[in-house]
């Protein structure tokens, strides 16, 4: 079971992750700014305040998380507290991943012209190989922007309505939402209601990986 500590600490860390202040992640939510300020957080007769969970929430909506995605960053890192720095990871961009030579068969990043950006959050052990794409184009508006970093991690597993990256075998790629998955094909809902949704045969697909954050 979570303490109180736990949660703020999710919280926290979530809000460092996106780029925010735990005030500026509150005001991006549409919540009060001063939610989550740490005064907030024990009441004036000096009994714990948790969060709210329609709060939580809309952080969790706001920033394109999961409650995995927020549970994973609660744990106690005493070991590295004070000492530890922003993990690197590689960069490129949506318009050059289509093309060949930047990742090998099962969507991990190999070959040369790959960046490297700070990744704030904590990399857990099996996401080592987590990596960014730097968002072009309004395909994938309002939730995606150009410009944002969608981290993708290969070696997590996917379930219906995660949010992905689908690479084609001509080529094509694409964040989505995976609306439903069979053994012959899947279904991607467009993140842009302007465009359209994707049924995709399995033998079309060269990978599919799940997006884990966005950097905004």
């Amino acid at each position: 079971m979570f303490s109180h500590d736990d949660v703020w600490r999710g919280i926290d860390r979530l809000a460092s992750a996106f780029g925010y202040s735990p005030s500026g992640l509150a005001k991006q939510a549409g919540l009060d700014p001063t939610s989550f300020n740490k005064s907030k957080r024990i009441s004036p007769d000096g009994k714990p305040r948790w969060p709210s969970t329609e709060s939580l929430a809309k952080i969790l909506s706001v920033t394109g998380s999961t409650m995995s995605d927020f549970i994973s960053l609660i744990g106690h890192d005493e070991d590295n507290a004070g000492t530890s720095k922003p993990a690197r990871i590689p960069l490129i961009g949506f318009a050059q991943a289509g093309s060949n030579g930047y990742f090998d068969e099962d969507g991990y990043p190999v070959g040369s012209g790959w960046g490297s950006v700070d990744f704030p959050g904590k990399i857990a052990k099996q996401e080592k190989r987590t990596y960014a794409l730097e968002v072009s184009g309004d395909s994938m508006e309002p939730l995606y922007r150009e410009g944002d970093l969608i981290i993708i991690s290969p070696d997590l597993s996917i379930r219906r309505n995660d949010r992905v990256v689908v690479k084609t075998i001509k080529g094509e790629v694409m964040a989505k939402e995976l609306s439903r998955q069979s053994a012959g094909k899947i279904t991607l809902k467009s993140l842009n209601p302007g465009f359209e949704d994707r049924i995709l045969r399995q033998d079309e697909i060269q990978w599919m990986a799940k997006i884990v954050w966005v950097s905004q």
